[in-house]
């Protein structure tokens, strides 16, 4: 079965798949790409034209945006904005025209509206020089939803909902008296009839006319709306509910009720919300089933469509409606049902030529359609249509939907219609980066629009230029704030480029307009049937976000509506056969079909093998004879996401640790020497060459020159290509992008072949970690709890080690003393530690720096005191080198270390665009490489994670029969209790290929059996079963059983050693509990917990106890002493009151409570406020004491201690009391002037370290 299939021009792998695959994976970040160029090329003028004409109050002035125009030609390239902080945009220019009325004069001009951001080719942006990515959101659909509760009496009560993209909700309820009720916008609920009255059915009568005479309606005819009996009442009514305390009045209820709904500006339901109304409202779906009462034929030809009595099938239901009959009776058991649909038709049906022409691709509004018809000549019904294309296709919601959505729910007790599942993805839809950008693009012209007004008000209307009006801060600012601050704008996901590519195709159900995650239930986090080849059902985080982050599916698309769209083969009809037509549904109309799977073994011809075929049917899996099968799955990885189907066996895993394997693959390093797995599953290349990373050709031709940075092909017509190639960057996430050539001089290539591999890719594949040799067996228990023993081996040879930059910047600002200077003159600094620094005191490319090292030399001028006469004779010779500055230099933090690969220079003297108030900045990058230690974590891919516990010279290692030490020792009791055997069956599949020089695919629900396995291992000379005797390696010895063995892909995770390593002795204080911050980010202490705390009482450990909340904690005297005691060899004095305490106190006093602190035998303790002299003092001895420690001439003793004159100041005693206190600068604090400004932020307790920040 096995047979060799081509990866790109330079891998082969033999595939155990048993299928063929029809159809190429479309390209993986396609979402991104065509949401944005959709945006690009129809979105932003959708935007344009809802806006405009804005008129002035007297409507004389008239403001059109007539087009725009996106330079397609950037002013900077996508490098040179991450080096420099830019945002990559382009200008966009609008074509504006201003008419006056008055005069008849137009002007036309063209204005700028700021840079808009521009998508790169890979699907990011780059905001500030960071690079961003868009994450899609999963929304409810705008449309209309009906639901179902049984109440306590065990009746049955609907309740429906009209939900708009933006506008006013209506929601309907029934109750138990059979009363049906309405609510307005979340205001108090009214009677139905209220609503319908007011919109012109406004007797009894007419609301029995319009909706038949059911029990409902009629019960809330006579008891819910007594009071109102014409349209008049009902307007007031509701005018009294959405405006309680207004005098109400008939005109302004009808204004209120047009801008309620039939405001276009207020109400809007997309092209989706209109599509899914008709959909629902329509009387072809819910008529679709039933028995006719009465016989129905076509009103204009007297075509019989059904017969009374007949069943009503779907064609003729679609015949029905598209002929404009709107109203149907149905007969439900004894019951005469009247059904009422929305009046939308199919236009094809009512006009001579294609509706397409004339822009109309939905249905259309049939009593409008006919009204424009009857007003025009039929020579002119073509333009005629055009024209009113936006009245045939409203936006907003109108009469007939409001009265369908009555009669739908008035349907639901009899069964006409169904109850909607909101988690179904044909009631969920996905907003793009596209629309989301255009939703905030209409929020800034929104704020432009009023802008424009208001200058039109206020300027001559004779002189003014249409670019004196427009005021583009609120678009841009809209545009920024979206790209900047919105939860969906995220910091790109980049430690290696499968990551990358996931983070690309993800999809939220958070953010602005979404869920929160605090509220969302079980439901809505769960895997619905409907997610099949949709959204991934394995790859989604763990932990809050489970279920409300997802990840496309591998063949899905995203269609006009923004529906996540399925892809299917076709079975023919007639034939029974599959086809190869590739046909895309939306999961609505995937529930009609009976679906096959795509393992179902199929004959030469392309008919089902088995009589009965296993199919999916909404929810059911069913067994159905063949010729009831209507669509076969395209492939068998198509529903799972990227990171899922590249775990080789899934079928083998239990879901939970799939879940683990799809997720930390997303964080494996990219290492210095990467390999591509021997068992792979045929995905990698793919994701690989759509992820980014690797450098693939553009043109045909030969390669001209091959060098580490820089590739050259000759096209056929003689010219030349240089493709530059990345370098030693660094990624969002630190770890290393550096590229390699992968051709050689003289080589042919056409173009998208392979030039150069990225990180974490070997031969044009993902190779996110290493095919190491692997036992699975206990060694001295030190692989006990999922801990891992390495081979020395692995160290020696840099099998996993990686290369980690870091990024430290420098600013030199102007400060109220005088510019910052980088300098390498530096105060008190020995010649030791600027060996590294050039003459302006930047350290050199190429120098190894450890922590404390200097980077940048900077300097910063102190505050100055009045100068002696002397002091200002030095000045007045030496000059200004005399000056008080001190050091205010970059250094390598607290446990950093490496070698320098870049320095950047940005100077005003340049033209570099620096912050206002920065004269020059410093990037300094320092590389690392970290090899792989103890306390890393590692992982294969089926979610077998662990911590390296040892690492054992080669020589101890247990050893094959033929003397090959292990690499990696795991241990056995991983496997059963976590159900995940695909590691097992991996480590066979590992060893048979190795040996046979092979690389697998095995693609996910269609790779290697338990027998293929087996035939493998034969096939390479090895035992059936795949154990092999082992010999310990410090013996000699055999073990006693023999122990399963071969290779496993092993990835080296990013979470480090070095970056979670930490240790403090003294450091930073928290400001108003003067305890120590917390975190690494901020050199902080260990928490000492509650729990912590009782298990120190339980030992009675209370010295101990007390040292720990004393001196090593909040005790500000007592910390210091103590560390002067250690200091000097003297034992430690007793412990004083801890600053915590005294916090207590003044939070229990600002609650104007007078506490007092009382000591053991009843004496009053003094708490100080300040920290001169911070021991408990007894109250009675308190007073002459404090008397006794005042020398008499106190003065003069402070003032000498401060080389001060007595009659250089006023005595204090002169000062007045009641003098108020030096107001506090901004800020809140003032610290000392001779500290870092850094100690400012102490009272921060945030972990400002990225490896936190989680990635939604």
């Amino acid at each position: 079965m096995a047979h060799e299939v081509q990866m790109g021009k330079l891998r082969n792998r033999v595939s155990f798949s048993r299928i063929d695959e029809v159809l190429d994976m479309p390209n993986l970040i396609e979402v991104q790409k065509n949401s944005y160029r959709r945006f690009l090329e129809e979105d932003f003028r959708e935007v344009l034209s809802d806006v405009s004409p804005i008129t002035d109050y007297s409507e004389n002035l008239v403001l059109e945006f007539v087009d725009y125009v996106l330079d397609s030609n950037p002013k900077n390239s996508v490098e040179r904005c991450k080096e420099r902080d830019l945002t990559y945009a382009a200008p966009l220019k609008v074509f504006v025209r201003l008419k006056n009325k008055e005069t008849g004069e137009i002007k036309e001009s063209e204005v700028f509206m700021g840079d808009f951001p521009l998508m790169t080719e890979h699907g990011t942006f780059i905001i500030n020089g960071a690079e961003r990515v868009i994450v899609s959101q999963l929304v409810r659909s705008p449309g209309v939803y009906y639901s179902k509760k049984i109440d306590k009496a065990g009746k049955h009560l609907f309740a429906g909902q009209i939900i708009p993209n933006r506008g006013a909700w209506i929601e309907f309820e029934t109750d138990s008296n059979d009363g049906l009720w309405v609510r307005i916008d979340r205001a108090r609920k009214l009677p139905v009839t209220v609503i319908l009255r007011a919109l012109g059915y406004g007797t009894d009568q007419q609301l029995i006319d319009l909706l038949g005479e059911d029990e409902r309606l009629m019960a809330t005819i006579t008891n819910g709306d007594a009071n109102i009996k014409s349209e008049t009442d009902a307007l007031l009514e509701i005018y009294r509910r959405q405006k309680p305390g207004e005098p109400p009045t008939e005109e302004g209820a009808r204004v209120l009720l047009r801008n309620l709904f039939f405001d276009p500006k207020r109400y809007d339901l997309m092209r989706v919300g209109r599509y899914k109304y008709n959909k629902k409202l329509g009387v072809a779906d819910r008529i679709t089933g039933h028995v006719a009462a009465q016989t129905i034929s076509d009103p204009e030809t007297g075509e019989v469509f059904v017969k009374k009595d007949q069943t009503i099938s779907e064609e003729v239901a679609l015949n029905i409606q598209n002929a404009g009959i709107n109203v149907v009776m149905l007969k439900v058991g004894d019951h005469i049902h009247k059904v009422v649909g929305n009046n939308f038709a199919d236009a094809a049906y009512h006009l001579p030529f294609d509706p397409k022409e004339c822009g109309i691709l939905e249905a259309v509004h049939l009593p409008t359609l006919k009204h424009i018809l009857s007003q025009v000549p039929e020579s002119d019904w073509k333009r005629a249509v055009t024209e009113q294309a936006g009245n045939l296709v409203p936006k907003h919601i109108i009469i007939d939907d409001i009265v369908a959505s009555v009669s739908y729910l008035l349907g639901l007790p009899y069964g006409v219609g169904d109850i909607d599942d909101i988690d179904h993805l044909g009631n969920r839809r996905v907003r793009s980066v596209g629309e989301l950008l255009q939703n905030q693009v209409r929020i800034g012209m929104s704020r432009l629009e009023r802008v424009v007004r208001e200058r039109m008000a206020i300027q001559d209307a004779n002189d003014v230029k249409p670019g004196d009006l427009i005021n583009i801060r609120p678009v841009s600012a809209a545009i920024k704030e979206f790209f900047g601050s919105s939860q969906l704008s995220q910091f790109m996901d980049q430690p290696n480029p499968l990551a990358e590519l996931t983070h690309k195709r993800r999809l939220s159900a958070l953010g602005p307009g979404g869920l929160n995650r605090d509220r969302a239930g079980m439901e809505v986090r769960d895997v619905h049937y409907s997610h099949y080849a949709r959204i991934c059902p394995i790859e989604t985080p763990e932990g809050p976000n489970i279920g409300l982050i997802g990840s496309l599916a591998t063949y899905a698309r995203i269609n006009e509506y923004g529906f996540i769209e399925a892809t299917y083969r076709k079975v023919d009809p007639k034939t029974h056969r599959v086809t190869d037509e590739i046909v895309f549904m939306t999961a609505d109309e995937e529930d009609k079909y009976n679906v096959a799977q795509a393992l179902e073994p199929l004959n030469e011809d392309g008919s089902f093998v088995n009589e009965l075929v296993t199919v999916r049917w909404r929810d059911e899996v069913l067994r159905v004879p063949r010729d009831k099968v209507d669509y076969i799955d395209v492939s068998s990885k198509q529903l799972v996401s990227v990171a899922t189907s590249m775990i080789p066996f899934l079928e083998n895993d239990d879901a939970n640790r799939a879940l683990m394997g799809s997720n930390m693959q997303r964080q494996a390093v990219p290492l210095l020497i990467p390999q591509a797995p021997i068992v792979g599953t045929g995905m990698e290349y793919k994701a690989a060459y759509d992820s980014g990373v690797v450098l693939l050709s553009k043109h045909d031709g030969v390669v001209d020159s091959v060098s580490a940075d820089e590739i050259v092909i000759k096209d056929e017509l003689g010219e030349k290509h240089a493709y530059r190639l990345t370098k030693f960057a660094r990624s969002n996430q630190s770890t290393c992008i550096n590229q390699r050539p992968r051709v050689d001089v003289g080589e042919a290539v056409k173009a998208g072949d392979l030039l150069a591999d990225g990180p974490a890719t070997e031969l044009g594949e993902i190779a996110l970690g290493r095919n190491v040799l692997i036992g699975f067996m206990t060694w001295e228990g030190y692989n006990y709890e999922d801990a891992v023993l390495i081979s020395e081996k692995l160290v020696k040879d840099d099998v996993y080690t990686s290369i980690h930059i870091e990024e430290y910047e420098s600013e030199a600002r102007e400060t109220k003393l005088g510019p910052e200077e980088i300098t390498r003159d530096i105060p008190n600094v020995g010649d030791e530690a600027l060996k590294d620094l050039d003459e302006f005191g930047i350290v050199r490319i190429g120098a190894e720096v450890r922590s404390g090292d200097i980077l940048v030399g900077k300097v910063t001028p102190k505050g100055e005191t009045e100068l002696t006469a002397e002091e200002r004779l030095l000045r007045a010779i030496f000059g200004e080198k005399a000056r008080e500055v001190r050091d205010t230099s970059l250094k390598v933090p607290h446990g950093e270390s490496g070698i320098v690969v870049d320095v950047k220079l940005f100077t005003r003297e340049n033209k570099d665009e620096l912050s206002p108030g920065v004269n020059q900045m410093v990037r300094v990058y320092i590389a690392q490489k970290r090899k792989i230690s103890v306390g890393d974590k590692m992982a294969g891919r089926h979610g077998n994670k662990g911590v390296v516990s040892r690492i054992i010279p080669e020589a101890d290692m247990p050893f094959l029969p033929d003397g090959t030490p292990l690499d990696i020792v795991l241990n056995p009791l991983g496997v059963p209790s976590r159900m995940n055997l695909g590691q097992v069956l991996e480590v066979h599949l590992g060893m048979a290929a190795k040996k046979l020089g092979w690389h697998i695919a095995t693609p996910v629900f269609d790779g290697a059996n338990e027998k293929d396995i087996e035939d493998t291992l034969e096939k390479a000379g090895l035992s059936r079963d795949g154990k092999t005797i082992l010999y310990d390696g410090r013996t000699g010895e055999p073990f006693e059983n023999k122990v399963t063995v071969g290779y496993m892909y092993y990835l080296k995770l990013h979470h480090l050693v070095d970056d979670k390593m930490h240790a403090r002795s003294t450091g930073p204080y928290s400001l108003v509990t003067q305890q120590p911050l917390g975190g690494k980010a901020q050199f902080g202490g260990q928490r000492f917990g509650e729990m912590e705390v009782w298990a120190l009482e339980a030992y009675g450990a209370a010295n101990t106890l007390q040292e720990i909340l004393t001196v090593k904690s909040d005790d500000v005297v007592g910390r210091v002493k103590a560390y002067e005691a250690i200091v000097k060899g003297n034992s430690i004095p007793t412990p004083g009151i801890p600053e915590s305490f005294k916090v207590l106190i003044k939070e229990l006093q600002a609650l104007s409570l007078d506490i007092k602190v009382w000591g053991e035998n009843n004496q009053q303790i003094v708490i100080r406020e300040f920290d001169d002299d911070d021991q408990p003092m007894p109250r009675e001895h308190a007073a002459e004491e404090e008397a006794q420690a005042i020398p008499a001439n106190i003065e003069e003793l402070s003032m000498e201690a401060l080389g001060l004159d007595m009659d250089d100041l006023a005595l204090a005693d002169e000062i007045d009391e009641d003098a108020q206190p030096a107001p506090v600068p901004q800020g809140g604090i003032i610290a000392d002037a001779e500290e870092d400004d850094a100690d400012l932020d102490d009272d921060l307790e945030l972990d400002f370290d990225d490896d936190d920040l989680e990635i939604e």
